[in-house]
């Protein structure tokens, strides 16, 4: 208490009358005696002087890290006190350059100031442990994050958390102090706080959380990360319609991800000695599954629809899997964002074949998530009935929920078929694209090959809507 009525004083505890300095590492070792002792914890840099005598470990414990930067040794004693607040009166600034770590020793500090220009937060970690477990905790100092902002992949010894915040990626990356068991866990706390804790393999004190490796504590623009794979076993397949399958792969037990709405992933297979990649969409095991019990825990398994080409080279590959056998699944990529849903009045959704795929979590996702939403129509072009996905279940969805309605459109069809017909056209939209109200708030998905993708936006163009008013799927 004496403390906390000393830094309310209002005297002044730096010595430097309110000014923060950029310190360089020479500056600092030169404050190392116990009248002027200056410490580094995280990049910030304290003068511990006015606190050596209200310091419960006594002066000796402080003059340990006095003139260097003392981060290891407070988190080995003190990682869970708020030393930011405790000594924010004390600050004299921060460092100029990232100062060494002890050889063997790991620093956690914050991304460095360059990084943090860069992008639009700071984020940082911590860890502390007890007997059987680890506890990492990210704070990405950003509302608003999810279980699918974190990415935690661990094989071969490697620990990987990828983080995305807004358009950056923020990566812990490490080989860990000891072992660790397959499973972990994932919390994300609305304060933009995440926790993963890891079970230790052996029940003993881990002296550092572990050894950096390649971009360790960076924050980079999404689209300048690499791809990065981990191995998914194929668990089933079924028949769809005549030419398209749902798959289903099952993630590693040491992974953790949860593909975003709108998001694709790129599956990747050696054929005849060559790694070929392909993106693809995954989906939901059901339409509206949110409402249903899943058939697997939605958090392990991946859904994919995909139209097998005879003639191709990568769908061949992967319809010949065997129960069993194992596929390279990436992280997400995509730039689509459910922020847009926000109060949502109008979704039109532009489908041609398995264009169909990024439309099905969309789907799930107004009907059961944006109470706004008047009006959501789907626009579903084919060639024939027989290539209609999961008919049955849009109509009985459309049966459900009378916000929604399907229009199919064959470009091929029989001489039965009493439906729209023809290819993507002014007439069809004009008639399709009608507002619930005349200023609503309106958004359009379109999916398909690129003509048609190309074609759409060009006549949604000529028909008035907005550039804010179209998302189109590309990968």
């Amino acid at each position: 208490m004496d403390w906390i009525r000393l830094t309310k004083s209002g005297k002044d505890l730096t010595g430097l009358k309110g000014r923060l300095f950029e310190i360089t590492e020479e500056e600092l070792k030169k404050h190392n005696k116990k009248d002027d002792c200056w410490i580094c914890i995280r990049g910030l840099v304290y003068n511990v002087s006015p606190y050596m005598e209200y310091h419960p470990g006594g002066e000796d414990e402080l003059m340990r890290a006095a003139g260097s930067d003392g981060t290891d040794l407070f988190d080995q004693v003190h990682r869970w006190v708020n030393y930011e607040s405790m000594l924010k009166e004390c600050l004299v600034g921060k460092m100029a350059v990232k100062l060494a770590a002890p050889q063997g020793m790991l620093p956690k500090s914050q991304v460095t100031d360059t990084l943090a220009k860069e992008g639009p937060v700071s984020p940082s970690y911590d860890w502390f442990q007890t007997d059987s477990i680890v506890t990492i905790i990210i704070y990405t100092k950003q509302k608003g994050m999810n279980l699918d902002s974190v990415i935690v992949d661990y094989q071969d010894v490697s620990f990987r958390a990828e983080t995305i915040i807004k358009d950056y990626s923020y990566l812990i990356h490490m080989e860990l102090f000891r072992e660790i068991q397959e499973n972990f866990s994932v919390r994300v706390a609305n304060v933009g706080k995440v926790e993963i804790d890891l079970k230790k393999k052996e029940h003993t004190s881990w002296k550092h959380l572990g050894r950096a490796l390649e971009n360790h504590n960076s924050l980079t623009p999404r689209k300048d990360t690499g791809l990065y794979y981990r191995k998914c076993q194929l668990i089933s397949k079924q028949d769809v319609t005549h030419d398209t399958k749902l798959f289903c792969l099952m993630l590693p037990p040491s992974s953790h991800l949860q593909v975003p709405i709108g998001q694709h992933v790129y599956l990747k297979l050696t054929i005849a000695g060559t790694e070929i990649v392909k993106p693809y969409t995954p989906v939901s095991h059901s339409l509206l599954s949110e409402l249903m019990a899943p058939l697997l825990p939605n958090n392990k398994y991946i859904y994919f629809l995909i139209k097998i080409y005879p003639a191709g080279l990568f769908t061949p590959e992967l319809d010949h899997l065997q129960i069993g056998d194992f596929v390279s699944v990436s992280s997400p990529e995509g730039n689509f964002k459910i922020s847009q849903f926000q109060e949502l009045e109008d979704l039109f959704l532009l489908a041609a074949g398995t264009g169909f795929t990024p439309m099905v979590k969309i789907l799930n996702y107004a009907l059961t998530n944006v109470p706004s939403l008047r009006k959501v129509k789907l626009m579903f072009f084919n060639k024939t009935e027989d290539d209609i996905i999961w008919r049955s279940q849009l109509e009985n969805l459309a049966f459900k929920d009378k916000r929604y309605e399907v229009e199919f459109v064959l470009s091929a069809p029989t001489s039965e078929w009493s439906g729209k017909q023809g290819h993507i056209s002014p007439a069809l939209l004009s008639e399709f694209l009608k507002r619930s109200l005349d200023k609503s708030k309106v958004l359009i998905c379109i999916c398909g090959p690129t003509p048609f993708t190309e074609q759409g936006i060009r006549l949604l163009h000529d028909l008035s809507f907005s550039k804010d008013e179209i998302y189109s799927f590309t990968a």
